[in-house]
């Protein structure tokens, strides 16, 4: 088990090496507009994926992954030459679909920005449901009637002390 920082080294030799290859050494005409996005190596070492974006249409994508399948030998003795390790790792190429999902989040997010836009001019011009101002009002005091509360409460107490026997 190898570390996973060489691992990853690997891997981003890996990449360079199989761009240069593909830019230098393999002459297919199948080959479209491409670019190596990302590199992978298992930590063993012995497998490595490599992630790829095609410029064009659906044809010239399927023709690029056949040119790559069969170039895969060349590839391989290619990155063993110049990595120098024992064990030169399988290649697969897979297609990379983040601009596809990232053309797709794009749509989303600028459908989301014009909902929130009708949203918006929908609340600008939106009349309150009830009254203009819903909170409650706190009551004003009345001074008159604290001042005829603190005689009544003395006179009470002493009507209180009279009627009980036991004070």
């Amino acid at each position: 088990m190898a570390d996973p920082t060489r691992a990853r080294k690997l891997a981003d030799r890996i990449k360079v090496i199989v761009a240069d290859a593909l830019e230098k050494r393999v002459k297919d005409p199948r080959l479209g507009f491409l670019t190596i996005t990302d590199a992978r190596v298992t930590n063993d070492l012995q497998h490595a994926t490599l992630f790829y974006t095609v410029f064009g249409s659906d044809e010239e994508k399927q023709g690029t992954a056949l040119a790559l399948e069969s170039a895969k030998g060349v590839l391989r003795s290619e990155v063993g030459k110049r990595t120098g390790i024992r064990l030169t790792p399988t290649l697969t190429f897979t297609l990379d679909e983040i601009p596809e999902t990232a053309t797709q989040i794009q749509d989303l997010l600028k459908v989301a920005a014009e909902q929130d836009a009708r949203v918006a001019a929908l609340a600008a011009s939106a009349q309150p449901a009830g009254e203009a101002d819903p909170y409650k009002k706190p009551v004003a005091v009345d001074d008159e009637w604290d001042d005829d509360d603190e005689t009544d409460d003395e006179t009470e107490d002493d009507d209180v002390a009279e009627a009980d026997p036991r004070a």
